[in-house]
């Protein structure tokens, strides 16, 4: 980037951050409506602004990554960059309602429609190849974003599908565990000690409310913030369970991805097993465990 042109794009950042900080601020507060983090601007300005803690380059990455490779809707991004620790994201402001706020008023013709779309949405999502030696990572090759994961929401990047399962139970050998309140773990280690196909490009937070649509046509794919490349089986158990207003999705999942009922069971166990979502430290006498994926 020469020099007028690195110039003009400090201008557009500095001018971005002046009006997200004159939005946000009391006076203006009420001027705009906020939807999920994301700062929705005056309808004539067809934009909206994301920037929260947790916004990372990566999302905006992916959007575009998506969009350049498919046909999914997904939105325009204008400007996305980093500034004093915080990153800002300009991107298209779609105008349609997600379907998760509308679902009980949303017929069953009209559902079966929108799962129609989204079947090859999907399918064109699974064509996207990682680059030579991606394991498990952000679409920059850089950590995870999850706010299911334990302890914190950026895991990794991890070098393979193997290595990510091993830090999901700390590396503690599960399958040698039996207790009478979490039962026999041999079933959750062999799910994961498994061989496993390369990493596939997952959305990895499928929820209602990420849907958006205008009359019967889905017109939006958003909150791109927990795509990467990950297992095969992580869209399916986070479609459902992302999002704790979503449970009525769960049930839905099934229509529009293949179903992987046993990854559920799964991840579930996984789940139950460990002391919450927030830490990855095994709910059962730690003296009992050794190393997760020990020879012998």
């Amino acid at each position: 980037m020469d020099h007028h042109n690195a110039k003009k794009s400090r201008w557009k950042n500095f001018a971005v951050v002046l009006v997200y900080r004159a939005m946000t601020s009391k006076y203006l507060r009420g001027v705009c409506r906020w939807e999920g983090g994301v700062l929705m601007l005056p309808s004539f300005c067809s934009v909206c602004i994301k920037s929260t803690h947790e916004t990372n380059l990566s999302e905006a990455h992916a959007m575009e990554f998506v969009r350049s490779n498919t046909s999914i809707p997904v939105p325009k991004v204008y400007q996305a960059f980093e500034r004093k620790g915080r990153v800002y994201i300009v991107m298209e402001r779609i105008k349609a309602a997600n379907v998760g706020n509308k679902w009980s008023s949303i017929s069953n013709t009209s559902r079966e429609r929108i799962f129609q779309q989204l079947r090859p949405m999907i399918e064109e999502l699974r064509t996207l190849q990682p680059p030579k030696g991606m394991g498990v990572a952000n679409v920059d090759g850089g950590p995870i974003f999850d706010p299911r994961l334990p302890t914190q929401s950026e895991w990794g990047p991890f070098s393979d599908i193997d290595d990510f399962h091993k830090a999901l139970v700390d590396h503690q050998d599960i399958g040698s565990v039996v207790d009478e309140n979490y039962g026999d773990l041999r079933e959750l280690a062999a799910f994961y000690r498994q061989t496993w196909s390369q990493p596939v490009f997952t959305h990895g937070d499928l929820s209602s409310f990420n849907i958006l649509y205008d009359g019967e046509r889905v017109v939006g794919i958003i909150d791109w913030e927990t795509a990467g490349w990950l297992p095969s089986y992580w869209e399916y158990v986070t479609a459902g369970n992302a999002n704790p207003q979503n449970a009525f999705w769960q049930a839905e999942v099934d229509r529009f991805l293949q179903p992987l009922p046993h990854a559920r069971a799964m991840d579930s166990s996984h789940v139950a097993t460990f002391k919450g979502l927030n830490s990855p430290e095994l709910a059962v006498p730690s003296k009992r465990c050794r190393n997760f994926f020990c020879s012998t």
